[in-house]
């Protein structure tokens, strides 16, 4: 049992924490019971696995399942496992595994996907993953200087999801849209002063969604390269949205015209 939070072992994985350490190591933080079980059921092999005794009677089953998948397996106290991750109240398991490779940066027959230029909270970035899951979007594009896609808090505002969907930063997202453009995909940004309701849009079409920074929003250059440029009405009280409920509701609108869409054509 690793008792002492200056364990060689311990110092390496509060690495973890920060963009530097990920990158030298090549490795990814994941914190909780939900995490390490998606990841085991996305059939991921784990670098390590530490846990406290009192996890491992909570959840023998995943125990067993993950400590099979780890290269390295420890028992810690309570106190050395808090240190090791980024949350207030650990649930007592924290692991480690490779960082996962960039799909290619093009996803063909797609119908639905997301561009985020200049997204800064992992918060956020973890919601909308979340959300375009449960949305069934096909692909998530982000700008390079966006927050880091494994990033631990990301990873834990995903739900698990993190693991269901292609996300692939990109340096130069204005090639990525046109690209896009070019085999007949539709390209759609929100902004406040537009005039035209996002609901009326044909979102039955493959369509990309383009979403900007939390305080900026969209930059002028990706805003002209849009093909529909739409509006979310607030009250008169309300001036803005965050970025990932803006997200949702654009998704669900899309989500909602394909079901239907989907119901017409069976009855039909």
């Amino acid at each position: 049992m690793i008792t002492s939070i200056k364990n060689p072992l311990v110092k390496q994985i509060r690495k973890l924490h920060r963009t530097k350490g990920r990158r030298e190591q090549n490795l990814l933080l994941l914190e909780g019971t939900h995490l390490l079980q998606t990841a085991c059921q996305a059939n991921c092999s784990l670098v390590t696995l530490c846990f406290t005794e009192q996890w491992q009677v909570r959840y023998p089953q995943l125990w067993t399942i993950a400590s099979k998948k780890a290269q390295r397996i420890e028992l810690v106290t309570t106190e050395v496992l808090q240190s090791m991750t980024t949350t207030v109240k650990p649930d007592g398991v924290v692991a480690t595994m490779v960082s996962l490779k960039q799909p290619e940066s093009v996803i063909t027959n797609f119908q639905l996907g997301l561009i985020l230029e200049r997204l800064q909270d992992p918060g956020n970035l973890g919601t909308i993953i979340r959300t375009a899951v449960a949305t069934e979007v096909n692909g998530i594009w982000l700008t390079d200087d966006s927050v880091e896609v494994d990033n631990p808090k990301v990873l834990r505002s995903s739900a698990g999801a993190w693991f269901d969907v292609p996300m692939i930063v990109s340096f130069d997202l204005s090639t990525v849209i046109r690209n896009y453009q070019q085999t007949g995909v539709q390209v759609i940004a929100t902004l406040p002063t537009a005039t035209q309701p996002y609901w009326e849009i044909d979102f039955t079409k493959p369509s990309l969604i383009v979403l900007g920074n939390e305080g900026a929003g969209l930059s002028q250059k990706l805003v002209t390269l849009a093909d529909k440029i739409v509006n979310i009405p607030l009250g008169k009280k309300v001036e803005s949205l965050n970025v990932a409920i803006a997200c949702a509701v654009l998704l669900y609108e899309g989500k909602r015209q394909r079901v239907n869409s989907q119901r017409s054509s069976m009855l039909n």
